[in-house]
């Protein structure tokens, strides 16, 4: 597949280095147009290309382009593997851990603004269903800035993951409204999982029957509808963050 520009560049690296990703890079993408203006970007690419087993070619700009989808990559694009994740089941939980989950979300830019905040706000690991919006990589790592690739993930079915996960002392903290508490007078200490459906299929009745609490997000104004699943994702994190911290 083909990522673009250098922030998700510079995170694959990042994942394989550190997070032991199995992601392969096998060439680096220069518009030639803008080479100079990315010069020492290209200095660092050739200075860890044989650390990382990838060539760099420079293209002309029609041809850059036709293997490119946005306009915001910077004349900079990677051709890389595809990246594997392991099941929950084998995986090791921590036993303070805060796993999250995002469930029904059918947009993968809202998908990797989410997992931004998650990332950003101490996410131990990102529960997700064997098809997911991973698939998506080069998207979801625009939307998430490389966080996407950085995160810890695995898969396991949502029901699979809340009983796993509260066999090994977890509780499963939903977003929702019925039978709720507002998120800022919420008990959200580690260990939890925390569960966060996206606009319109929110989370399914399953998994919403197994939590030990759900939490919401009170607003100033009357208004029925809901926030978009990464702004609710920005929140209940950084709520989650702030209590353990």
């Amino acid at each position: 597949m083909i990522i673009e520009g250098m922030t998700s560049v510079r995170a694959v690296i990042k994942a394989i280095r550190e997070n032991g990703s199995d992601r392969k890079i096998s060439r680096i993408f220069i518009d030639s147009e803008r080479a100079v203006k990315r010069a020492a970007d290209i200095r660092w690419l050739t200075s860890v290309s044989g650390e990382f087993g990838f060539r760099l070619e420079r293209l002309g700009a029609g041809e850059f382009a036709s293997l490119t989808e946005g306009k915001t990559h910077g004349g900079i694009a990677a051709e890389v593997s595809e990246r594997t994740f392991p099941a929950l089941r084998d995986a090791e939980i921590p036993e303070k851990g805060f796993f999250a989950m995002l469930e029904g979300i059918e947009d993968p830019f809202n998908f990797g603004d989410a997992v931004r905040s998650l990332y950003l706000c101490g996410c131990d690991c990102l529960v997700m269903r064997e098809r997911n919006w991973m698939s998506a990589a080069s998207t979801v790592m625009k939307a998430s800035a490389g966080t996407s690739e950085l995160i810890r993930a695995v898969t396991a079915e949502p029901e699979e993951a809340c009983g796993l996960l509260k066999s090994r002392g977890y509780r499963t903290v939903c977003a929702g409204i019925r039978d709720s508490v507002p998120c800022h007078e919420a008990d959200l200490s580690r260990p939890l999982l925390l569960v966060i459906g996206g606009e319109k299929r929110g989370i399914s009745s399953q998994v919403t029957a197994s939590a030990d609490l759900v939490v919401r997000i009170d607003y100033a104004r009357g208004f029925r509808g809901s926030l978009s699943a990464s702004a609710a994702a920005a929140m209940l994190s950084y709520e989650i963050m702030r209590q353990n911290t």
